[in-house]
């Protein structure tokens, strides 16, 4: 009989972290479809079958990674709602989790997973909605506080705006690794911190083209 994959909260023995860290690693720069389990044994030393003893088929290492993946990044929000009160620091600290990870040449874990999301098996596929979800709502809350207190501005619900940062922050992490320059994320990270930062003075928007030209008209008559 087949042995049944661990609990996904049970603490991993050394030798299943070992076997996460490898292969969260592997995620992380070739994608899910990249890798093998004689990878990981390979990088490790040990057995397929040591592998398999631990996790008992590819999906439920995947799942045992989100899962982990999220509760670490659960907890480094948890750390950033101690250290801070204030709803633009918090962001930055939030945009700062995925530049530390880019900074290593990675991606991050649930982003490079969503993208090979059709071949993904469905309890991979439920645990990355549930890690997007928990970002959202994360994302909301610090959003509608800066709103109330003024030191945020945006038009749109916070809802809909966490959903657009968390999707561009995934987005500008892609782009910035295609191009293996992490300067790229941080400037769109940045651009899209000034746009909702009540402090920074709004330009006031250049007439049209053609409103251009009939002023230019008008001075030269």
């Amino acid at each position: 009989m087949r042995k049944s994959a661990r609990s996904h909260t049970a603490a991993p023995s050394p030798a299943a972290k070992a076997m996460l860290d490898v292969a969260e690693e592997l995620v992380q720069t070739r994608g899910y479809n990249g890798f093998s389990y004689a990878d990981v044994a390979a990088r490790l030393g040990v057995t397929k079958a040591s592998l398999h003893y631990h996790f008992p088929s590819k999906a439920d290492l995947g799942r045992a990674l989100i899962d982990r993946y999220q509760r670490l990044f659960d907890a480094a929000l948890s750390a950033i709602d101690r250290h801070s009160s204030d709803p633009r620091d918090q962001l930055r600290q939030y945009v700062a989790l995925y530049e530390s990870v880019l900074s290593n040449e990675r991606m991050c874990l649930c982003g490079m997973l969503a993208a090979e999301i059709a071949t993904l098996p469905v309890p991979m596929q439920q645990g990355l909605t549930s890690f997007f979800d928990a970002n959202e709502r994360w994302l909301t809350t610090v959003l509608e506080s800066g709103l109330r207190s003024g030191v945020l501005q945006f038009k749109d619900s916070a809802n809909e705006r966490a959903r657009l940062l968390l999707g561009a922050l995934e987005g500008a992490m892609l782009v910035a690794r295609s191009y293996r320059d992490p300067h790229r994320f941080h400037a769109a990270a940045e651009h899209m911190l000034a746009d909702i930062d009540g402090r920074v003075p709004r330009a006031p928007r250049s007439p049209a083209g053609p409103m251009r030209r009939r002023q230019a008209a008008l001075r030269s008559a």
